[in-house]
């Protein structure tokens, strides 16, 4: 791996952990939500990362190219919806019952902490790769 193709691995790692960081607000931001844009309760979305191709040759040693990461999909959680008792809220259902969304709050949070620190983690070793460049073109002098 080139030292360059660092900036192209971090890159993208960085977009990748941007977009999960959206989702995790949007989640946060409707958990308490009785219903969303479309009528229905909101359901809780998830981030699916996948690695992405090769960079196109043979890089000197003979090795492939780096690969990246980007976000493959955002699904929607599958997991059941909460059911809370509110008979006198105007959604509530014949029972009593108010569907509201399936984000557990406490997991959104860790998740975004864990983004953060990915995407913080990505600045550093961009910052490194930087400096070390940099120090490079300085040995000849």
């Amino acid at each position: 791996m080139s030292l360059f193709s660092i900036f192209t691995v971090a890159g993208s790692a960085m977009t990748a952990q941007n977009q999960r960081l959206n989702v995790v607000a949007s989640n946060l931001a409707n958990a308490d939500s009785a219903m969303s844009s479309n009528g229905e309760p909101y359901k809780a979305k998830q981030v699916i990362f996948m690695s992405t191709q090769p960079e196109a040759g043979i890089h000197a040693s003979g090795a492939n190219g780096t690969h990246g990461v980007k976000v493959a999909s955002v699904i929607e959680d599958q997991s059941p919806m909460k059911m809370v008792y509110e008979p006198s809220h105007p959604m509530a259902n014949k029972e009593g019952f108010l569907t509201m969304p399936n984000v557990n709050v406490v997991e959104e949070m860790v998740d975004m902490i864990s983004a953060s620190r990915s995407y913080q983690n990505n600045v550093d070793m961009m910052n490194t790769a930087k400096t070390l460049l940099l120090k490079t073109l300085t040995i000849g002098q």
